[in-house]
């Protein structure tokens, strides 16, 4: 998947060649390949982020018994696919603010909504499969930002301040170790 600011495409080597796609969805997830997430989204038509309205039968009263029904059939399973269609539907359905840390915050919620646990994915190889790590990018300021599996803190590194004339590489250590900030300790 290649972005900025307006326009998604998702770029695939198959067995037929390199496919290239627009990705108005904006979220991709591993397999199976990309023409499958975009028929199989169809299949959520009737999800909606507010509750539903009786369609079942007029010849009896239902009522929704709390919120979000209208979710109801939004898969939950660790499954690419599954995944793809719990992205998708929270990305296109979240509302944040219009500042930088609000709109870095929403995409690490949305992210979290689908990440692999540790424990709940056994490969054939007896590994757990989990979502090491998270990032993304304001391709603007030059700040990408990350958390990983052990550390929820959100860590920011902007990439405008590294000296580019530099003739080492610049490398900067993952922050493995959870951040947790204590209120009440003496």
């Amino acid at each position: 998947m290649i972005s900025d600011d307006k326009d998604c495409i998702v770029v695939e080597q198959v067995k037929e060649g390199l496919k290239v796609y627009d990705n108005e969805i904006g979220v991709l997830t591993n397999n199976p390949q990309f023409s499958y997430h975009l028929t199989n989204i169809n299949n959520y038509i009737n999800l909606s982020p507010k509750n539903r309205e009786n369609t079942f039968s007029d010849k009896i009263n239902l009522a929704n018994y709390g919120q979000g029904m209208g979710a109801i059939g939004l898969p939950g399973d660790n499954s690419p696919a599954s995944r793809f269609i719990k992205a998708a539907f929270n990305k296109l359905n979240s509302i944040c603010n219009d500042d930088e840390e609000s709109s870095v915050t929403q995409f690490f919620h949305i992210l979290d909504s689908v990440a692999m646990i540790k424990g709940s994915v056994i490969t054939k190889e007896n590994n757990y499969d989990i979502t090491t790590y998270s990032s993304c990018m304001n391709t603007t300021k030059g700040i990408y930002y990350y958390k990983t599996y052990n550390n929820n803190q959100i860590t920011a590194i902007k990439l405008n301040n590294i000296n580019m004339n530099y003739d080492k590489l610049s490398i900067y250590e993952l922050i493995e170790k959870q951040q947790i900030k204590h209120i009440n300790y003496l």
